[in-house]
């Protein structure tokens, strides 16, 4: 009973993750994908709207980058099954990206307004491939453990945990992380970047360089030299050929 009941929060965690994943995808399409968009808005003082979005971005922040340390998750586990750990991140994360559509304060002015149809129409273009690289990423590195299906599964098999690895296959062999490349893409390719999505793609492009240092030395601790090795071929972030060593 109780490994059926794991599997359901898993099931539930998924649903919500990837709830939470597409209304933010949604809400960045401020050209008419959605009513609720980051500049559906009427903006308001400042300071108050300040507040709130730093905040917001903060609470994302923290949460992904305390919650995927493994201190965090030694002392989770002490309270809920090891099988549900990775579900709850995965819950708290759809969650909090709900949090973010719904309470997300607009700011006024704009950086940029693109009118001409073919730039224009580039840019939505760009923003459609960084969601895909997003999905598409996540399937090569293992789309069911990243978001906690296969540890639920396992655990209602009574089946063993396979080890972690790394990839470097297809897109992990020209960055480390094309998943988070493709999140960068996503936030900043848009025909009009208010104040307001300024303000969350400098906030989240921040965040994603934070949480990639923790990160990095987290693969370095647990895979040892085969990922250093892979540090010295693959660059991190952004595809740019590295000068061969004489």
């Amino acid at each position: 009973m109780g490994q059926l009941l794991i599997l359901l929060y898993g099931l539930l965690a998924y649903a919500f993750g990837m709830a939470g994943l597409v209304l933010f995808i949604l809400f960045l399409g401020s050209w008419g994908f959605s009513p609720l968009n980051i500049n559906s808005g009427v903006p308001g003082p400042l300071l108050p709207a300040l507040v709130i979005n730093i905040g917001l971005i903060l609470l994302f922040g923290l949460q992904h980058t305390v919650t995927a340390r493994q201190g965090f998750k030694d002392a989770l586990t002490k309270i809920i099954p090891k099988a549900a750990e990775r579900s709850t991140y995965v819950l708290l994360s759809g969650l909090i990206l709900i949090v973010i559509c719904l309470y997300w304060q607009p700011i006024d002015g704009r950086l940029w307004h693109v009118e001409n149809a073919i730039f224009r129409t580039s840019l939505i273009a760009a923003y459609a491939i960084g969601w895909i690289l997003v999905v598409v990423s996540s399937f090569l590195i293992n789309h069911f453990e990243l978001f906690g299906l296969q540890q639920v599964y396992h655990n209602f098999k009574n089946q063993e945990e396979p080890k972690a690895g790394f990839t470097d296959r297809w897109l992990y062999k020209m960055v480390r992380h094309p998943l988070q490349l493709g999140v960068l893409i996503g936030v900043w390719a848009t025909p009009t970047m208010t104040m307001t999505h300024l303000l969350l793609a400098v906030s989240m492009t921040i965040y994603i360089f934070i949480g990639l240092h923790y990160e990095e030395k987290d693969l370095v601790r647990f895979l040892g030299k085969p990922y250093e090795d892979y540090k010295t071929r693959v660059p991190m972030v952004l595809p740019v050929p590295r000068p061969k060593a004489d």
